[in-house]
């Protein structure tokens, strides 16, 4: 196991080589750590930036065995690693962060939502159902319209539908693949926003101001942040994060999306186990970014300030709207962050823009 806190010249492990690994890499460097990349894919975004890169499946035995051979610790990129792969290294007495549990309840919605709920954090109406049948039964229960989402995996508005009429269940049920899947009741909300937070080894927490988000297709489009919030929803949203970072025991960066309802409620629609893209915004806005939050709560450094120095509009850059680089480049006021993909496809994150200004007063 790790000798926390961890000291610089150690090599932190990072499961995922995209964009969040990348920029997670860069973190590290900053601190001195050295870092290693386990990604399947060839000439990945992080591995281009890291000391060391595994190339081999996320539950590749061999491949988690070499990256326990030079990392003192791991974490993770994204949700949708393999649970095995973490009891893997777990075993082989490497230390992951965040935490198998944590892991374990994001990569399910429904387990995700009943988890909310036992600590007290409100979230939409929801059902489960794992057939044609079930499914009818859980719109019974949920009522017209719906929202019908695979319990596992998706992203970016995939493996989801509405259910505009009950009796369309069971095909929408098969449209999404025949598998286990959530019906939510919708939000009757007034805007999504969002909260970036962490929780050291020592139980500290660092909480980042909101993010008002505005999403196209499922896709993130824009953040502004901080979000004109009055104190009191600030104070809520802050309440959510602490009660969700200690009902998990965690270790490291979450993101958490909110509705905020028109009586000034706040729903959690879904927790992150990572860094997250709603937080880039702090890459330029923060003195210490949600990047190198997370080296330091996982190498059990303190935690860096998180109050905002600046007001950013975030905007992603899908697919050829990066090659527009240079007009980007030259605006005065814009910082420029791309993440080393070879490819644009269509809606393919590419990079972003952080667009800075003076802060606004702020709400009473």
């Amino acid at each position: 196991m790790a000798i926390l806190p961890l000291a610089p010249g150690e090599t932190i492990g990072i499961l995922g080589g995209g964009q969040l690994g990348r920029m997670l890499a860069q973190a590290a460097s900053r601190l001195g750590f050295d870092v290693a990349i386990l990604e399947p894919a060839p000439d990945a975004p992080a591995g281009r930036v890291a000391a060391h890169t595994v190339r081999g499946a996320y539950d590749d035995p061999r491949a988690l065995e070499a990256l326990a051979a030079v990392a003192s610790l791991v974490t993770f990129e994204f949700e949708n690693v393999p649970a095995g792969a973490v009891a893997h290294l777990t075993a082989q007495e490497v230390e992951v962060a965040p935490n198998a549990r944590s892991l374990a309840i994001a990569q399910d919605r429904v387990e995700e939502k009943s988890f909310l709920n036992s600590i007290g954090v409100p979230t939409v109406a929801f059902a489960a159902a794992d057939s044609p049948q079930s499914a009818e039964a859980a719109m019974a229960l949920i009522g017209a319209p719906a929202l019908m989402k695979t319990r596992r995996e998706g992203y970016d508005g995939k493996g989801q539908r509405w259910v505009e009429h009950a009796a369309e269940a069971a095909a929408v049920f098969e449209s999404l693949g025949g598998k286990p899947v959530i019906l939510e009741a919708p939000a009757d909300f007034v805007r999504e926003l969002s909260v970036i937070a962490a929780r050291g080894r020592d139980g500290e927490l660092a909480i980042y101001p909101m993010a008002e988000n505005h999403h196209e297709n499922g896709v993130l489009r824009r953040s502004v942040a901080p979000a004109a919030v009055t104190p009191a929803l600030a104070e809520q949203a802050e309440r959510i994060a602490a009660q969700v970072l200690t009902g998990l025991d965690y270790v490291g960066v979450i993101g958490i999306e909110l509705f905020e309802l028109s009586d000034g409620r706040l729903l959690v629609n879904e927790i992150a186990p990572r860094v997250h893209n709603t937080g880039h915004w702090t890459m330029d806005g923060c003195e210490v970014d949600q990047f190198e939050q997370h080296i330091r709560a996982i190498a059990g450094w303190p935690l860096g300030p998180t109050a905002a120095i600046l007001r950013v509009e975030m905007l992603n850059l899908l697919g050829d709207e990066a090659d527009g680089w240079l007009k980007h480049a030259g605006e005065p006021e814009t910082r420029l962050h791309l993440y080393g993909k070879r490819d644009a496809k269509p809606g393919r994150k590419m990079g972003h823009v952080n667009r800075v200004s003076p802060l606004l007063p702020a709400r009473r």
